[in-house]
């Protein structure tokens, strides 16, 4: 069980009760109230639930109408499902490098890659750190909110979230949404996640099966008042990393997240010289960690026929040879922090 949950179990075992017992398991109230209380939650005027956060870009782009001879501009350094959701579809990816500093898409580069077949521009609120939306795109801009969920107000065309059980607000298996102030564009993921059908067996597109089940939407309603308070206390554990970061004498290659008021610490990603063998010091040391990313998207073996070679994009290529996530988990131990940058220091004083 996630460490997170214990406190609310009572209220989670609740609302799974209230689903078995209505019998109603895909769609129906649960969903409907998540719903509204997700559109609520994220200021804007309707949310539509997925079956994961991969489905709420790939339906999202659908009803764009995003198809075969289009580009999309987009991030290289991501989660594979931001590209993927367009490849699928036969969109050409059009792959941006990233700011050195945020290492998010730069919105001035984004609008600079647009041409005439561009389709779409989807930008990434990475680790969740607000990315910049580009203003006055030719054409709609998607943000893919998976690591910021709701809490970076929605600044393009719509949003897509992801509610994977390892995000800070998490089902208990995949889940997604999308949301939007769009009530056309709304309507239309809504027809299309069940089969494109309206009424039942009354096909007006082709959609596919991409809704989702009362069983997360419950878990999610119960779990959405609590996110405020986990996110507050996730930046209160940023905050003292980069305290602690800044005191322990490190190199000055080695680089903490930049700040930002509406960052929301999904990850916190230090940029760390000889990165692979601090991670096997602090793994040895009993501190779990993650890269994040391994590999730009441009590299990727499934792109190959794009023509992007190493070198292209030198930042997201540089940056995926350092980049380090550190836990910041809200459940962690008082004063977890303290010890891992003590391990940090320490092996940097080995190294020395």
């Amino acid at each position: 069980m996630r460490a997170e949950i214990a406190p609310i179990r009572g209220e989670i075992d609740a609302a799974l009760a209230r689903v078995l017992d209505s019998g109603v398991f895909v769609g129906g109230p649960e969903v409907e109230g998540f719903e509204r209380e997700l559109a609520l939650a994220g200021s804007c005027r309707r949310a539509v639930g997925t079956s994961s956060g991969t489905d709420a870009l790939l339906v999202l782009l659908m009803a764009l109408e995003v198809e075969r001879g289009d580009e999309v501009v987009t991030t290289p350094l991501s989660f594979f499902a931001t590209a993927g959701a367009a490849a699928r579809l036969g969109a050409r990816l059009v792959f941006v490098d990233v700011d050195d500093e945020t290492l998010t898409l730069p919105a001035g580069a984004a609008l600079g890659a647009c041409g005439s077949r561009t389709a779409a521009i989807i930008s990434v609120h990475l680790h969740g750190h607000p990315a910049a939306i580009p203003a006055g795109a030719p054409c709609p801009v998607i943000e893919d909110a998976a690591h910021s969920l709701v809490g970076v107000p929605l600044r393009g065309r719509a949003a897509a979230l992801s509610f994977f059980p390892t995000k800070n607000l998490g089902a208990l298996g995949d889940a997604g949404a999308i949301l939007t102030d769009d009530d056309a564009l709304a309507d239309r993921v809504a027809l299309l996640r069940t089969h494109g059908a309206r009424p039942k067996y009354h096909h007006l597109a082709v959609g596919g099966n991409f809704r989702l089940d009362a069983l997360q939407a419950a878990v999610l309603r119960t779990k959405l008042p609590h996110l405020p308070a986990w996110t507050a206390v996730r930046r209160a554990r940023a905050d003292r990393y980069r305290a602690l970061l800044a005191a322990a004498g490190l190199p000055p290659e080695l680089r903490a997240p930049p700040p930002h008021p509406l960052h929301v610490h999904h990850q916190f990603v230090i940029r760390a010289p000889r990165r692979d063998e601090l991670r096997r010091f602090l793994a040895a040391a009993g501190v779990g960690t993650e890269i994040y990313y391994p590999e730009p998207l441009h590299l990727r073996p499934c792109f190959a026929d794009l023509g992007y070679r190493p070198g292209s994009l030198p930042v997201a290529e540089r940056a995926c040879t350092e980049l380090l996530g550190l836990p910041i988990h809200p459940a962690m131990a008082p004063g977890a922090e303290s010890y891992v940058v003590d391990r940090i220091a320490a092996f940097y004083r080995q190294a020395s």
